[in-house]
């Protein structure tokens, strides 16, 4: 198991690594909070490409949230067949949008401007369907915080590389969450995705390419001969 040392000394080392192969992302400032949870919500277990359909009919169809909590879930569903999991992702749409209306009184998120991330997570994930992926998206997409979410691909990176051993994304989280350098979340969320999609794939990774082989304990170990996955587009929420 690393040390907390070493977990911060091998993210700083692999985050510059990325963002001297891939560039530094520019970050776009203008997304409405709402609209990146909803659109996180969507993205689950699905591809971009879907994701952004379903999100774009939502919007096409209604001027407002307002008017998307009216709907019954059923209406939502069909609406965002797109994105696969329909009756999941409209249950916490639904959920969501009632949540704030009822106990919040308006369908915003502006209530969040004065809480802790601690405290954005404890009320986001005790509303079914939202976790804590889709939450940290919201705390690093909508309020710029320095978080880093981390999903199937940035959990494979950072165990393969040796900076965690975790079971799931989820723990990977809150074993990183700490050692996340300054100012850094952004990048280092996006390129590790960005290389979890073209290098390090769960299967055929492509090892003997990869611009951070020299720093992953997996890379070292195992040549694997593959090759780079070329058209893997990242939307990133804050775009949308």
């Amino acid at each position: 198991m690393p040390i907390p040392s070493q977990i911060k000394t091998r993210l700083l080392k692999i985050e510059k690594q990325l963002d001297k192969h891939y560039g530094t992302p520019d970050r776009v400032k203008k997304a409405d909070p709402l609209d990146i949870l909803i659109g996180t919500i969507l993205s689950q277990n699905t591809n971009d490409d879907n994701s952004y359909k379903a999100f774009l009919k939502l919007k096409e169809a209604f001027n407002t949230w307002d008017q998307v909590a009216e709907l019954p879930a059923g209406k939502i569903e069909k609406i965002i067949k797109v994105a696969g999991l329909g009756k999941q992702k409209s249950r916490a749409i639904k959920d969501l949008l009632n949540y704030l209306k009822k106990e919040k009184g308006e369908v915003t998120l502006s209530h969040h401007k004065l809480m802790s991330d601690e405290e954005i997570i404890d009320e986001m994930t005790a509303i079914p369907g939202i976790g804590l992926k889709t939450t940290s998206c919201l705390l690093l997409f909508g309020y710029g915080r320095n978080v880093c979410p981390v999903d199937t691909h940035v959990h494979r990176v950072m165990n393969k590389t040796g900076i965690v051993q975790t079971s799931s994304p989820d723990r990977t989280f809150k074993e990183i969450a700490q050692y996340v350098p300054a100012e850094r979340a952004y990048h280092l969320h996006t390129n590790m995705l960005k290389l979890g999609r073209e290098f390090c794939r769960p299967t055929s990774p492509a090892c003997n390419i990869c611009p951070i082989k020299k720093l992953c304990d997996y890379g070292m170990k195992h040549n694997s001969p593959g090759e780079k996955r070329i058209n893997t587009r990242v939307l990133l929420l804050d775009t949308i």
